[in-house]
Parts: structure tokens; C-alpha cells; sequence
């Protein structure tokens, strides 16, 4: 696909004149870095960072079934959400497997705005789609929002300077509507870097000036613009999945260490049975994170290996800025699983020691 093909985000021009070295990403042109991951991901730890993540795809359901269908649809409990709550859910297949992790927000009482991946967003609506029953509105509105994301320490100080919203009054996935810069958007009190921050979903229109006055505001705090390259590092040190990486059609929720996004008791939903049955048998898999014990870092792919025999394969992998050393998680035989549990990986013919180590490698430190 050609830079002529890809698509772009309302603020792909403030990106390069910010000098945003722009990649191809889920066929769109998203910026991967301005001035370097490392300087952009510990601003994020430390400060704050801006991240356009408008590629994001955005789903509306709407109706007066749309609670019983997206019950039926996600594991989570919807019922349980209360106008101005989000929650993080899933789509699965009938195996129990994922079609696509998604935050799912509650506008009212017969309203939700699903969040998916850019890379999922077509296969995602057409599943929503085909399990729709009649008189359950679905549309994809992508086209209605930018999404800029305002995440580190300093982000509730930079963006309550915006905004008369009171964002004490935010828990973590709430959100309220409100004006920012002028700007009407949803504000939520969400993120993808293990920070403190927030997501505003605004009119693309909006995006530009939204995100220089974002700067502005900040620019006495340390905050600069961060690119998807911090993004992937951030996420990876706060033991956050990622879809086409920990997360798959092959994978379950047991699998990915994430239980707790199922609740059996909340009734049927697609996938149900299958998860129960995986849950009463052996485990085929385990998510583990991991450091290498010595020079080099192991990517997406590379195999590990216990007893001179092959015990999982890595999913993701990074030098982290935060704690500076090599680490990751990796898909490993759940006997090699456990904390402490040392193996080798496979780094282009070379053997490389590993530890397991508990995830999250990076948990950010909360002020009571």
C-alpha cells in the first residue's frame, strides 16, 4: 500500500510539521516517533504525552435491545455499566478465542459507543452486524471523532486548565461530556500507558486546535507529542495486551490472564460454553512476562525453549526505557509460566537467558 493510499488522521499535518517520522500502520499513516521513543516514552512516565490515536475505530449501538445485545455479544457485564462508566471487553468467536479486545462506554440507557482496533474495524463491525437482532442500531461513526490521547502525571493539571469539567470528579473509565479548548468532546478517564490520563473524542475538525492547545497548556510541564513507538513500549512495561500479538483467534481469556474480563454469572454470551470447558481443563498455554538476563532484546516470534525441548514463543519485546533492561511476555508451557522460572529464547541462532517475572512490569505509583 502507497503513502497515497494510506489514510490519514485530522492532525497529519500538525504531525509533520511537529517532525513526526510517519510509518504505515493498519493502512493508515500514523507518526511512530517526533524525537525519539525513549525521550517520548519517559516524558509520558515522567510528564506527559500527546498521542493522535484517531485510527481507532468507533462503533455505535443503539436501541431499545442493545443492552441484552451486547450482554449477549461481550463478556463483560454491560448490565452493570451506568451511564458515564466504561469498561474493557472483548469480541469472541464461539471457541472462546478473540475477534478483538474493545472498550465498550454507556452514553444512556439504550446507547453505547464500542471502541476497536484500526486494524479490526471492518471484520469487528461485520461480526457486531451479523449478531445484531432487529431493532438493534449499528454504525460505524469512526468518521465522526479524532481521538487524542493526553496520558502521564501532569495530564489531569495540563488538560483541567482547558476545561470548566471537573476531572477529580472522573473516576478511572468514566467519562463525561464537556467542552476542552472550546471543543466539545467526550472526556474519559482512560489510556493504554499505565498513567494517569485521559481520551478525548472530539469532531475532526476540532482535533487541530485541540491538540495545540493541549501543547500549549503543557509546555511548562514537559509535555511533548509521543508516536506509536512509545505507545507499543509504554503498554508493553504496564503488561497490556495487544491485539495480533498476546491476543488472537487462537487465544482465550484464561490464556491471556485475563479472567477477570469474564463474567459467567452475567449470563449467556458468545463463547460462554467454550470458556467454561477451557476453564475445567488443562491449560494449553500461559501468558508470562520475562527479562533477559544478559545483551539483546527478543522480538515478536522468537522461540523459548526448557530442557533443551521448545516451551512457547514471544509475543511481544522491548528494551524498556523505565527500567532499563530487556524484557517481554511470551505464550510458555504453564510449568514454565511461574515467576523465577528461567529458559532461553532463540534470538537469530542465539540462545539468550530468561527469567519469568510477574506482570505488570510497571505500575505507576497512586497519590491517596
Amino acid at each position: 500500500m502507497t503513502s497515497e493510499q494510506l489514510e490519514r488522521t485530522p492532525l497529519h499535518e500538525a504531525h509533520l510539521a511537529a517532525g513526526g517520522r510517519m510509518v504505515p500502520f493498519a493502512g493508515w499513516e500514523m507518526p511512530v516517533q517526533y524525537t525519539g521513543v525513549m525521550d517520548e516514552h519517559r516524558a509520558v512516565r515522567t510528564a506527559a504525552g500527546l498521542f493522535d490515536v484517531s485510527h481507532m475505530g468507533e462503533v455505535r449501538v443503539a436501541g431499545p435491545g442493545a443492552e441484552a445485545f451486547l450482554q449477549h455479544l461481550t463478556p463483560n457485564d454491560v448490565a452493570r455499566l451506568r451511564p458515564g462508566r466504561a469498561h474493557y471487553s472483548a469480541l469472541l468467536t464461539p471457541a472462546g478465542t478473540y475477534v478483538d479486545d474493545l472498550l465498550v462506554y454507556r452514553l444512556g440507557d439504550d446507547e453505547f459507543l464500542l471502541v476497536v482496533n484500526a486494524a479490526n474495524r471492518t471484520k469487528d463491525l461485520q461480526w457486531i452486524r451479523r449478531h445484531a437482532p432487529g431493532g438493534v442500531e449499528v454504525d460505524d461513526v469512526s468518521q465522526r471523532y479524532a481521538l487524542i490521547a493526553l496520558q502521564g502525571p501532569a495530564a489531569p493539571a495540563i488538560l483541567q486548565r482547558l476545561t470548566a469539567t471537573e476531572l477529580d470528579a472522573i473516576r478511572y473509565y468514566g467519562f463525561q461530556d464537556g467542552e476542552v479548548a472550546g471543543a466539545r468532546s467526550l472526556i474519559s478517564r482512560t489510556g493504554y500507558t499505565g498513567e494517569d490520563g485521559f481520551e478525548l473524542y472530539v469532531a475532526p475538525e476540532h482535533a487541530p486546535g485541540l491538540w495545540a492547545a493541549l501543547l500549549a497548556a503543557g509546555a511548562g510541564d514537559g509535555l511533548r507529542p509521543a508516536g506509536l513507538g512509545a505507545r507499543d513500549t509504554l503498554r508493553l512495561e504496564a503488561g497490556m495486551a495487544l491485539y495480533g500479538h498476546e491476543l488472537d483467534d487462537e487465544t482465550n481469556a484464561w490464556e491471556a490472564g485475563l479472567g477477570w474480563t469474564v463474567k459467567m454469572e452475567a449470563g449467556d454470551f458468545v463463547g460462554r460454553e467454550a470458556l467454561l470447558a477451557a476453564r475445567e481443563a488443562p491449560p494449553r498455554k500461559k501468558l508470562a512476562g520475562f527479562e533477559v538476563r544478559e545483551r539483546g532484546i527478543a522480538r515478536e516470534g522468537c522461540a523459548a525453549f526448557g530442557d533443551g525441548g521448545r516451551i512457547g514463543r514471544v509475543t511481544s519485546g522491548t528494551f524498556s526505557p523505565t527500567l532499563e533492561r530487556a524484557l517481554g511476555m511470551a505464550y510458555l508451557e504453564p510449568s514454565w509460566a511461574e515467576p523465577g522460572r528461567r529458559f532461553e529464547i532463540d534470538v537469530r541462532g542465539r540462545r539468550l537467558a530468561a527469567e519469568v517475572v510477574a506482570l505488570p512490569f510497571y505500575r505507576r505509583s497512586r497519590v491517596a
